[in-house]
């Protein structure tokens, strides 16, 4: 006996994603760069971010932008995505949370969240997290990859909690969320590092380096000459 097919073209219907990606930050710990435009294997790792969003066919991309607005936007400038400039990055990750949910377009099933400074992040990984989140147990919202007991990201919500930040507080994000209602979310258990891997600091680039064999590396314009 066949299997009853869900939406008519798998076991579970399709779900229209909407990306939110986050790049508004200052840099301070890389001597005020914006840690994004870090290349490996000669590209810069928001463009990989954006080919892995891409290539897992999430429907709609928003990229935020705050410090080196003007130096970002030159490097994802062929990318179909919406751009949206923080007037005041400095108010924290929440508040380029917010203006990068609010840019998405209502149409969605589901949002996710990606960071820019992820530098191993791919496609599958993408793929992944969106079959976790399809597969969620019942009454769940959110799915968090969990690495070691540890959250990892990109984070992925229904468009429900999306509208609930929304109408939240100006303080309140995704994490402020899921701290108010941890029965609703589902920390998916995952040994892939990927998702705990990004780079905050000189010394981040330099261990990822030693652990893993790649050499992330400042483009000509933002290398610091003595």
């Amino acid at each position: 006996m066949g299997c009853i097919l869900k939406g008519g073209g798998g076991l579970y219907s399709r779900v229209a994603v909407g990306a939110v990606l986050l790049a508004a930050g200052s840099g301070s710990r890389m001597g005020h760069r914006p840690k994004c435009l870090l290349e490996l294997g000669g590209v810069p790792l928001i463009r990989r971010q954006l080919i892995a969003l891409s290539g897992a066919g999430v429907d709609e991309v928003v990229v935020v932008l705050g410090h080196y607005a003007e130096l970002i936007e030159e490097a994802v400038k062929e990318f179909p995505v919406t751009l949206v400039r923080n007037p005041d990055p400095d108010a924290g990750q929440i508040s380029s949370l917010r203006l990068g949910l609010q840019a998405l377009s209502p149409k969605l099933d589901a949002a996710l969240v990606a960071l820019a400074d992820q530098p191993l992040i791919n496609s599958q990984d993408i793929n992944d997290l969106i079959g976790a989140y399809k597969k969620r147990p019942t009454g769940t919202q959110v799915v968090q990859p969990t690495v070691d007991g540890l959250p990892g990201n990109p984070v992925m919500f229904s468009t429900e909690v999306r509208e609930q930040i929304l109408a939240g507080e100006a303080n309140v994000g995704c994490r402020q969320w899921q701290s108010a209602h941890p029965d609703q979310v589902h920390p998916w258990v995952s040994t892939n590092s990927r998702y705990r891997t990004d780079v905050d600091t000189l010394e981040d680039i330099a261990a990822l380096a030693a652990r893993t064999g790649h050499q992330l590396k400042w483009p000509a314009h933002l290398l610091v000459t003595a």
